[in-house]
């Protein structure tokens, strides 16, 4: 055992905190084996009837229907977007390629943007997890300068122009945040669509999501951080409200603010790496992907604070080390975690 940590460790070049083509190489395996992986599938669809009731997911979805889930699938394919960004000569370019070129068909994707709408509910389906990563896709793509970028871009616009419409319409309608640690988690999603509407310059929806930031986490003190993590958590919810405000107040504003936010105990909470005991467990092993949030949201963080804060180290050193201990026994976690946990090992190795 001690050998095969020494060389995973190894592998993935931890001490230097990159991500090598090596590594990018290694990962990109596993969204390239579960996006056409039907089953085992959670489709979380409503039925109305008996009708729909009996399709299948790739008959619901006709692109985002493996990686269990369909959020999954979407940053799934986020992730291998942006690994042909970082590395354009990645040595299974040509096996990605393939899979996106079959995945970013407008047809489909205006068969998936249908789906909202459709069926009772439908309409908050993936709401506001899966949107969140379907806005970082396109952000990704909207970004990439190249002509196979550019047609991936077209491919998802009538998607991406459903899921911005359904936020914009649901953002007056959210009186309170939800602050669990999983999939609902409003600040992840603020963050996100943040990041969109200030890349793609939408500034109506750039001051719907900085007014909800600000009415739902500029006042926040002492917040019970110690109590994190829940046992199933893969966002840390303090953490995620700290990030969004990076985005929404300047150097000054955020270095006050979060002056007053942790208490002594809930830093100390954060900073403790979570204990996974079961990674075959589909909700367990959900902790490994809050290592990943966690730095994350730490190297955020860390970027807002001068130079010779206290706090400013500490962050930085404990996002490394939650990445350093976490990627070695990613692929260790069985299908309940390789099919979505590569994705956020790399947005975390990948943040700037």
């Amino acid at each position: 055992m001690r050998f095969i940590l020494f060389f995973l460790f190894s592998v993935f070049n931890l001490s230097a905190q990159q991500l090598t083509e090596e590594t990018a190489l290694k990962l990109s395996r596993l969204p390239l084996h579960c996006i056409g992986t039907e089953f085992p599938n959670k489709t979380s669809h409503l039925s109305d009837s008996e009708k729909d009731a009996a399709l299948l997911p790739h008959e619901l979805h006709p692109v985002f229907y493996g990686c269990l889930d369909w959020h999954s699938s979407v940053h799934g394919h986020w992730m291998l977007v942006k690994l042909l960004k970082e590395f354009p000569n990645l040595k299974n370019k040509d096996s990605i390629t393939t899979v996106l070129n079959n995945s970013f068909q407008k047809e489909k994707m205006l068969l998936e943007a249908d789906y909202f709408g459709k069926y009772t509910s439908s309409n908050n389906f993936e709401r506001t997890y899966g949107w969140a990563w379907l806005l970082k896709l396109d952000e990704e793509l909207y970004t990439w300068n190249t002509p196979q970028g550019k047609k991936w871009h077209v491919a998802l616009q009538p998607l991406t122009v459903k899921i911005v419409q359904l936020w914009k319409a649901y953002l007056p309608k959210q009186t309170y945040p939800n602050r669990t640690g999983v999939h609902p988690n409003t600040a992840f999603g603020l963050c996100f669509a943040y990041d969109w509407a200030k890349t793609t310059k939408d500034q109506n929806f750039l001051q719907q999501i900085t007014q909800k930031g600000i009415d739902f986490y500029q006042n926040n003190t002492q917040i019970p951080a110690h109590l994190e993590p829940d046992g199933s958590d893969f966002f840390s919810p303090s953490l995620q409200a700290a990030d969004l405000m990076t985005r929404i107040l300047t150097k000054d504003k955020f270095l006050k603010w979060f002056k007053y936010y942790y208490t002594k105990e809930g830093l100390k909470r954060i900073y403790s790496q979570p204990t996974v005991s079961d990674r075959n467990d589909y909700q367990i092993v959900h902790l490994d992907g809050l290592s990943f949030s966690r730095a994350w949201n730490m190297k955020s963080i860390a970027k807002q604070l001068p130079k010779n804060n206290a706090a400013k180290k500490q962050l930085e050193q404990t996002a490394d080390s939650f990445i350093s201990k976490s990627l070695p026994v990613l692929f260790g976690s069985g299908y309940g975690g390789e099919h979505w946990l590569a994705s956020f090992a790399i947005y975390a190795l990948t943040l700037k």
